[in-house]
């Protein structure tokens, strides 16, 4: 899992990068601002994303782009919004909490950051985060294998192409170079069932005494 810190602070990189690390996650990002982790986000232009990110960590207070509008275009881009975002602030009035939620936070934690809290937090949102992830690929192979039923049903039982057919006794030549009768090669290749009856033009031919004009 790869934690993203984007904080404009050199001592709060190193302090949460350092109680990260004892707590088992190594694949550790910093940004020192939100420009540069948009940047490497490839926010802009995808083609500079510099890797996949599993959880950022943003500071609110941050110079030129804050954090709350980053959270905005991060959550607003399609291939970033499923990243998960704690926001990392000192304000804690519920409306700078509020405007953080609004703004595509999913938590936050306060300053001077608790390395208890800290840690619980990431471990949560990483927890929902792969769960997320499982679930959605479920859903994505369910989805697949629904269209590839639903395409062979379609395909199955469906006469389609030229057939080939003796001119004078009807019978269909199959795959196998065998020679099948009508009635039975319609069976063998549709859905259709036959009710059986005798049309006119057989019943004079067939039964001329009973058939009468």
């Amino acid at each position: 899992m790869v934690i993203l810190i984007v904080d404009d602070s050199r001592d709060e990189q190193d302090l949460l990068s350092t109680r990260l690390r004892a707590a088992g996650y190594e694949s550790l990002r910093v940004a020192d601002s939100a420009e540069a982790a948009l940047g490497m986000l490839g926010q802009v232009n995808p083609g500079q994303r510099t890797g996949a990110v599993d959880l950022i960590l943003m500071d609110i207070m941050l110079p030129g782009v804050d954090g709350l509008d980053a959270c905005r275009r991060i959550t607003a881009t399609e291939w970033l919004q499923d990243i998960p975002i704690i926001v990392i602030t000192a304000k804690t009035e519920e409306k700078d909490l509020l405007a953080a939620f609004a703004a595509g936070a999913m938590d936050y934690i306060r300053k001077p950051v608790n390395p208890v809290e800290l840690v619980a937090r990431v471990s949560s949102a990483l927890t929902l985060r792969a769960e997320r992830n499982t679930r959605k690929a479920r859903e994505h192979e369910s989805l697949l294998r629904t269209q590839e039923l639903e395409h062979a049903l379609r395909e199955v039982k469906v006469l389609r192409g030229f057939i080939p057919i003796c001119a004078n006794c009807k019978r269909v030549r199959t795959d196998a170079g065998d020679w099948q009768r009508l009635e039975e090669y319609i069976q063998d290749h549709s859905e259709a069932e036959f009710s059986h009856g005798i049309c006119q033009v057989c019943m004079k031919a067939v039964y001329p005494d009973v058939f009468k004009d």
